[in-house]
């Protein structure tokens, strides 16, 4: 079972772990990792676009993982917080910190996603109206705060 909800400007989404998400050295696996960052994304997709009856197609264009610490089998469920951390034209990458119980960042992943016309799968520049849905998770980076560039 999974729950999710806005804190500020990060969105939080918990995600029960399965027993084949761990190695036979009792670790959350390297793909289990990526696996969960997805559904919490699609958690986030669900909650602002689809719910308000948007549709918003994107393709992931890069994904980078930092394995911080593992996740131990003492953990049934991990908390996913996501936030935005730049907004392009066509583009936005994501910044996720996959939690254990103890409140412990285990992985970031940098997520960037793109835009896509479903007709034509060609990428498409980002709405005004997903542009402010996105503004609503968006945390400025080293001095970045410029919405809609690159």
């Amino acid at each position: 079972m999974s729950e999710q909800n806005m804190r500020g400007r990060i969105h939080t989404h918990s995600i029960s772990l399965r027993w084949n998400d761990f190695d036979r050295y009792g670790h959350v696996t390297n793909s289990a990792y990526i696996e969960i960052a997805q559904q919490a994304r699609l958690a986030f997709a669900q909650e602002f676009f689809e719910s308000q009856g948007y549709e918003f197609v994107v393709f992931v264009r890069r994904i980078e993982a930092d394995y911080v610490r593992p996740v131990l089998p003492n953990t049934q469920a991990v908390t996913v917080d996501t936030q935005v951390i730049h907004l392009g034209n066509t583009s936005f990458t994501t910044r996720q910190e996959i939690k254990d119980a103890q409140g412990s960042v285990c992985c970031v992943i940098d997520c960037v996603q793109v835009t896509v016309d479903k007709r034509t799968a060609s990428p498409r520049a980002i709405t005004s109206q997903e542009l402010g849905i996105l503004a609503r998770a968006y945390t400025t980076l080293d001095g970045d705060d410029e919405l809609g560039q690159a």
